[in-house]
Protein backbone atom coordinates (compact mmCIF):
# COMPACT_ATOMS: atom_id res chain seq x y z
CA UNK A 1 0.00 0.00 0.00
CA UNK A 2 1.18 3.58 -1.44
CA UNK A 3 2.18 5.85 1.73
CA UNK A 4 -1.08 8.19 1.31
CA UNK A 5 1.53 11.53 2.09
CA UNK A 6 3.00 10.75 -1.95
CA UNK A 7 -0.51 10.86 -3.41
CA UNK A 8 -2.31 14.28 -2.49
CA UNK A 9 -5.24 14.10 -4.30
CA UNK A 10 -6.73 10.54 -3.53
CA UNK A 11 -5.78 11.95 0.29
CA UNK A 12 -8.10 15.18 0.00
CA UNK A 13 -10.84 13.16 -1.84
CA UNK A 14 -10.88 10.72 1.06
CA UNK A 15 -10.70 13.52 3.58
CA UNK A 16 -13.49 15.35 1.87
CA UNK A 17 -15.96 12.41 0.98
CA UNK A 18 -15.72 11.71 4.61
CA UNK A 19 -16.02 15.29 6.11
CA UNK A 20 -19.09 16.06 3.69
CA UNK A 21 -20.98 12.87 3.96
CA UNK A 22 -20.61 13.00 7.74
CA UNK A 23 -21.40 16.60 8.13
CA UNK A 24 -24.73 16.30 5.80
CA UNK A 25 -25.58 12.66 7.63
CA UNK A 26 -25.14 13.80 11.28
CA UNK A 27 -25.35 17.71 11.22
CA UNK A 28 -27.60 18.61 8.20
CA UNK A 29 -29.72 15.83 6.82
CA UNK A 30 -31.85 18.16 4.80
CA UNK A 31 -28.88 19.03 2.42
CA UNK A 32 -29.06 15.43 1.05
CA UNK A 33 -32.00 17.01 -1.37
CA UNK A 34 -30.26 20.14 -2.36
CA UNK A 35 -27.13 17.68 -3.26
CA UNK A 36 -28.16 15.00 -4.88
CA UNK A 37 -28.52 13.82 -8.43
CA UNK A 38 -31.92 14.97 -9.37
CA UNK A 39 -32.04 14.41 -13.40
CA UNK A 40 -35.30 16.09 -13.23
CA UNK A 41 -34.19 18.82 -11.94
CA UNK A 42 -31.21 19.12 -13.71
CA UNK A 43 -32.51 19.05 -17.05
CA UNK A 44 -35.16 21.40 -15.74
CA UNK A 45 -34.12 23.94 -13.85
CA UNK A 46 -30.09 23.38 -14.93
CA UNK A 47 -29.25 22.88 -11.26
CA UNK A 48 -25.60 21.76 -12.65
CA UNK A 49 -24.08 21.65 -9.42
CA UNK A 50 -26.04 18.42 -8.63
CA UNK A 51 -23.56 16.25 -11.20
CA UNK A 52 -20.68 17.32 -8.78
CA UNK A 53 -22.06 17.67 -5.37
CA UNK A 54 -24.06 14.33 -5.62
CA UNK A 55 -20.93 12.42 -5.62
CA UNK A 56 -19.84 13.77 -2.19
CA UNK A 57 -22.56 12.59 -0.19
CA UNK A 58 -23.61 9.14 1.11
CA UNK A 59 -27.11 7.47 2.34
CA UNK A 60 -25.37 6.47 5.39
CA UNK A 61 -22.05 5.41 7.03
CA UNK A 62 -21.64 1.91 5.44
CA UNK A 63 -22.16 3.12 1.67
CA UNK A 64 -19.52 5.83 2.84
CA UNK A 65 -17.21 2.85 4.53
CA UNK A 66 -17.12 0.92 0.97
CA UNK A 67 -16.59 3.96 -1.28
CA UNK A 68 -13.77 5.28 0.87
CA UNK A 69 -12.10 1.53 1.63
CA UNK A 70 -12.13 0.67 -2.35
CA UNK A 71 -10.45 4.32 -3.27
CA UNK A 72 -8.31 4.06 -0.58
CA UNK A 73 -7.09 0.58 -2.13
CA UNK A 74 -7.09 1.81 -5.98
CA UNK A 75 -6.53 5.80 -5.75
CA UNK A 76 -3.15 5.75 -4.64
CA UNK A 77 -1.65 3.39 -7.78
CA UNK A 78 -3.60 5.31 -10.34
CA UNK A 79 -2.58 8.50 -8.65
CA UNK A 80 1.35 7.40 -9.15
CA UNK A 81 1.00 5.83 -12.21
CA UNK A 82 -1.13 8.64 -14.22
CA UNK A 83 0.19 11.63 -12.23
CA UNK A 84 -2.02 13.73 -9.67
CA UNK A 85 -3.25 16.54 -12.20
CA UNK A 86 -4.38 13.57 -14.94
CA UNK A 87 -6.15 11.66 -11.55
CA UNK A 88 -7.84 14.41 -10.80
CA UNK A 89 -9.48 14.31 -14.67
CA UNK A 90 -9.97 10.47 -14.55
CA UNK A 91 -11.73 11.24 -11.38
CA UNK A 92 -14.13 13.74 -11.73
CA UNK A 93 -14.48 12.43 -15.57
CA UNK A 94 -15.68 9.25 -14.79
CA UNK A 95 -17.98 11.05 -12.02
CA UNK A 96 -19.55 13.41 -14.90
CA UNK A 97 -19.81 10.05 -16.98
CA UNK A 98 -21.78 8.20 -14.52
CA UNK A 99 -24.17 11.15 -13.85
CA UNK A 100 -24.35 11.54 -17.50
CA UNK A 101 -25.75 8.50 -18.41
CA UNK A 102 -27.80 8.19 -14.99
CA UNK A 103 -29.28 11.60 -16.79
CA UNK A 104 -29.98 10.11 -19.63
CA UNK A 105 -31.45 6.58 -18.52
CA UNK A 106 -33.82 8.68 -15.69
CA UNK A 107 -34.29 12.29 -17.78
CA UNK A 108 -38.37 12.18 -17.56
CA UNK A 109 -38.36 10.12 -13.78
CA UNK A 110 -39.22 13.04 -11.74
CA UNK A 111 -38.90 11.03 -8.27
CA UNK A 112 -35.06 9.37 -9.35
CA UNK A 113 -32.70 10.69 -6.72
CA UNK A 114 -28.74 9.25 -5.88
CA UNK A 115 -26.03 10.11 -4.11
CA UNK A 116 -22.65 8.76 -4.05
CA UNK A 117 -18.74 8.78 -5.09
CA UNK A 118 -19.50 4.75 -6.81
CA UNK A 119 -19.76 6.11 -10.26
CA UNK A 120 -15.99 8.15 -10.16
CA UNK A 121 -14.61 5.19 -7.95
CA UNK A 122 -16.26 2.67 -10.91
CA UNK A 123 -13.53 4.63 -13.27
CA UNK A 124 -10.83 4.78 -11.13
CA UNK A 125 -11.06 0.72 -10.46
CA UNK A 126 -11.86 -0.04 -13.94
CA UNK A 127 -8.47 2.19 -14.72
CA UNK A 128 -6.78 -0.30 -12.58
CA UNK A 129 -8.26 -3.27 -14.27
CA UNK A 130 -6.55 -2.04 -17.71
CA UNK A 131 -2.85 -1.70 -16.30
CA UNK A 132 -3.23 -4.84 -14.22
CA UNK A 133 -6.00 -7.05 -15.60
CA UNK A 134 -4.06 -10.07 -13.78
CA UNK A 135 -4.00 -8.41 -10.72
CA UNK A 136 -5.74 -10.56 -7.66
CA UNK A 137 -8.98 -8.71 -6.23
CA UNK A 138 -10.38 -9.75 -3.45
CA UNK A 139 -14.14 -9.83 -4.19
CA UNK A 140 -15.62 -9.39 -0.15
CA UNK A 141 -12.07 -8.97 0.78
CA UNK A 142 -12.21 -13.03 0.63
CA UNK A 143 -12.88 -14.46 -2.77
CA UNK A 144 -9.71 -13.49 -5.12
CA UNK A 145 -10.57 -12.91 -8.59
CA UNK A 146 -8.53 -11.39 -11.68
CA UNK A 147 -9.39 -7.95 -12.29
CA UNK A 148 -10.03 -8.44 -15.80
CA UNK A 149 -13.04 -11.53 -14.80
CA UNK A 150 -14.02 -9.04 -12.23
CA UNK A 151 -14.64 -6.25 -15.18
CA UNK A 152 -16.69 -8.38 -17.18
CA UNK A 153 -18.65 -9.50 -14.47
CA UNK A 154 -19.30 -6.24 -13.35
CA UNK A 155 -20.96 -5.32 -16.25
CA UNK A 156 -22.46 -8.31 -17.35
CA UNK A 157 -24.49 -7.50 -13.61
CA UNK A 158 -24.72 -4.54 -13.60
CA UNK A 159 -26.70 -4.61 -17.25
CA UNK A 160 -29.09 -7.45 -15.75
CA UNK A 161 -29.67 -5.48 -12.12
CA UNK A 162 -30.72 -2.33 -14.53
CA UNK A 163 -33.21 -4.55 -16.57
CA UNK A 164 -34.58 -6.02 -13.28
CA UNK A 165 -34.68 -2.67 -11.17
CA UNK A 166 -36.62 -0.31 -14.56
CA UNK A 167 -39.11 1.77 -13.44
CA UNK A 168 -38.27 1.41 -9.63
CA UNK A 169 -36.95 4.16 -7.03
CA UNK A 170 -34.41 3.56 -4.51
CA UNK A 171 -32.13 0.58 -4.65
CA UNK A 172 -28.30 0.32 -6.52
CA UNK A 173 -27.44 3.25 -9.02
CA UNK A 174 -26.24 0.41 -11.31
CA UNK A 175 -26.28 2.82 -14.49
CA UNK A 176 -23.89 4.85 -12.78
CA UNK A 177 -21.69 2.18 -11.55
CA UNK A 178 -21.68 1.31 -15.41
CA UNK A 179 -21.04 4.61 -16.81
CA UNK A 180 -18.31 5.85 -14.37
CA UNK A 181 -16.42 2.27 -15.22
CA UNK A 182 -16.70 2.99 -19.15
CA UNK A 183 -15.80 6.55 -18.28
CA UNK A 184 -13.02 5.26 -16.60
CA UNK A 185 -11.52 3.08 -19.39
CA UNK A 186 -11.98 5.65 -22.13
CA UNK A 187 -10.73 8.87 -19.96
CA UNK A 188 -7.77 5.99 -19.09
CA UNK A 189 -6.76 5.59 -22.91
CA UNK A 190 -7.00 9.38 -23.48
CA UNK A 191 -4.63 10.29 -20.56
CA UNK A 192 -2.06 7.28 -21.70
CA UNK A 193 -2.61 6.00 -25.03
CA UNK A 194 0.02 3.19 -24.73
CA UNK A 195 -2.08 1.86 -21.71
CA UNK A 196 -4.16 0.54 -24.57
CA UNK A 197 -1.54 -1.61 -26.52
CA UNK A 198 0.09 -2.49 -23.39
CA UNK A 199 -3.44 -4.46 -22.61
CA UNK A 200 -3.11 -6.22 -25.44
CA UNK A 201 -0.17 -7.33 -25.20
CA UNK A 202 -0.57 -8.86 -21.75
CA UNK A 203 -4.02 -10.29 -22.50
CA UNK A 204 -2.26 -12.24 -25.78
CA UNK A 205 0.65 -13.68 -23.84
Amino acid sequence: MLNLSQTPITLLLLAINTLVSLFVLMRRPALLDYLSLVPWRVLRNGELHRLITAGFVHVNGTHLLVNMITLYFFGPWMEVTLGSASFLLLYFGAELAAHGFSLVIHRRNPRYAAVGASGAISGVLFAFCLYEPFRLLFLFFVIPIPAIVFAIGFVIISLMAMRRQAGQVGGFAHEAHLGGAFGGVVIAIVLDPAVLPGLLQKLAG
